[in-house]
């Protein structure tokens, strides 16, 4: 690769695959984006003119799509609250303590991102239907919180791997609680990461349909759901103005990570996520000089 931008040719070849890789990957949403303004009742590409009806749509009486969109947000909220708790005090555990079994402890909280999502669904549903809590908001918070946790656990166990323990230390050695301790140092130099894990906990909830598909039921809808449900007997236009919402609501929870990240002068030359459990500065402070 270094011999391949060493020359001009190498280094055109390379300008023209990343343009191509590119575009690979953002054509899809850009006709999305497009196709929802077109006119089309089927959703043509190119439209043949262009209007703003299917967004009006979504709001208009008798719509089922604003009460899909506020449960989403509520429920992603609802998510996000659960798995900032969760997320903060898995990876407290994982890189402060000397926990038994570390590696295998990590790999059990990453267990929910390589099962499939449709047997965590299964196994969801027969949990909350014997306490008849199919349909609760906080029944599919808590089944999105079991997808949304393991990412707020990976990105801040790397947050918390950067921040230097012996700062932790030198506040408690003057007489600081372990709540001060959090309050005044962690939280603090923690917070893009505590950002960055509530953005992608909230995007992973608003965007859960299999979870959502099996513990919704007929007055609780969310919004993913509610597009199934469309598509499944119709075509509805609508769908690409939500369609295009959702790219919003990722686009502009994206750049609010990365305008943190920028503001507080971290990400630049450290991963977001961990690939080890006691890898970073909390795991080798006890040799620093």
């Amino acid at each position: 690769m270094t011999e391949l931008r060493s020359t001009l040719a190498g280094r055109v070849t390379l300008a023209v695959l990343s343009t191509l890789i590119l575009l690979f990957l953002v054509l899809p949403i850009v006709v999305i984006v497009v196709t929802s303004f077109g006119k089309d009742a089927f959703g043509a590409f190119p439209p043949s003119s262009w209007t703003i009806d299917w967004y009006k749509a979504l709001f208009a009486d008798g719509s089922k799509w604003p009460a899909a969109l506020s449960l989403s947000a509520l429920v992603a909220s609802l998510t996000t609250v659960f798995s900032l708790i969760l997320g903060m005090t898995a990876a407290t555990a994982l890189v402060r303590s000397k926990l038994p079994l570390r590696s295998a402890v990590y790999g059990l909280v990453l267990a929910p991102l390589v099962i499939p999502q449709v047997v965590l669904a299964l196994g969801l549903f027969l949990l909350f239907e014997p306490a008849a809590m199919l349909g609760s908001p906080i029944a599919i918070s808590l089944g999105h919180t079991v997808l949304a946790a393991p990412i707020a656990v990976m990105i801040l166990m790397a947050t918390l791997q950067g921040i230097d323990e012996r700062l932790e230390d030198a506040a408690a050695s003057m007489g600081a609680s372990r709540v001060t301790v959090a309050r005044r140092i962690t939280f603090p130099l923690a917070m893009p990461g505590l950002v960055a894990a509530a953005t992608f906990s909230f995007i992973t909830s608003f965007d859960e349909f299999f979870i959502s598909q099996f513990l919704s039921s007929v007055n609780t809808v969310t919004l993913p759901v509610q597009v199934f449900n469309v598509l499944q007997y119709d075509v509805d236009p609508s769908v690409t103005a939500v369609s295009a919402i959702l790219i919003g609501v990722a686009v502009v929870a994206l750049a609010l990570v990365a305008v943190v990240r920028r503001l507080s002068g971290t990400g630049k030359h450290e991963g977001i996520l961990p690939t080890e459990p006691g890898v970073g500065l909390a795991a080798g402070s006890e040799t620093a000089p």
